[in-house]
């Protein structure tokens, strides 16, 4: 979340309710709509941090607002962010250190365990369809988003297929 928010403050300075708007409109329904509490405390964290500063802005109608804006140390570690590459594949994968341990340890057997996560996945695969279908065909993001958790499920399914063939 920390990132996410100051990538929104590079753009311009903002409350939280307008980050947490500009996380939904740009990300649509794909992306898990953040929690409102959780935008703040992030906020606070990153201003104590040093990476955000915030004032209050006086209002007629309303209450004031604190709006947040970047910090020199923010755009630095921002810019770190992105310059940085993401993790690629895990090689501490939780499935697969349960698929060695837990046959080993007497709790379960390995084809039960391969049964169980392969319906969860495909569980995974039919909300994402459902999602991609009530998703506005002109929201690339939106589509970008689902079709890339489409993708990496589709090989961690094809990866279990090699487990059961490899290990059962």
């Amino acid at each position: 979340m920390r990132l996410p928010l100051l990538a929104l403050l590079a753009k311009e300075p903002a409350h939280g309710y307008e980050l947490k708007l500009a996380l939904e409109q740009t990300f649509g329904q794909a992306y898990p709509s953040p929690n409102i509490g959780q935008i703040y405390v992030t906020l606070k964290r990153l201003e104590q941090d040093g990476l955000v500063r915030s004032e209050d802005v006086e209002q007629t109608t309303r209450p004031n607002k604190r709006v947040y804006e970047l910090t020199p140390a923010g755009r630095q570690a921002l810019r770190a962010w992105v310059d940085e590459p993401s993790d690629g594949p895990r090689i501490r994968d939780e499935f697969f250190i349960k698929l060695i341990l837990a046959p080993m340890a007497g709790l379960a057997d390995r084809m039960s365990l391969m049964n169980s996560q392969r319906r969860h996945y495909l569980g995974i695969m039919r909300n994402l369809a459902e999602l991609q279908a009530e998703t506005d065909p002109a929201d690339t993001t939106g589509r970008l988003l689902i079709e890339g958790a489409v993708l990496h499920l589709q090989a961690d399914l094809d990866w279990l297929e090699r487990c059961q063939e490899e290990l059962v």
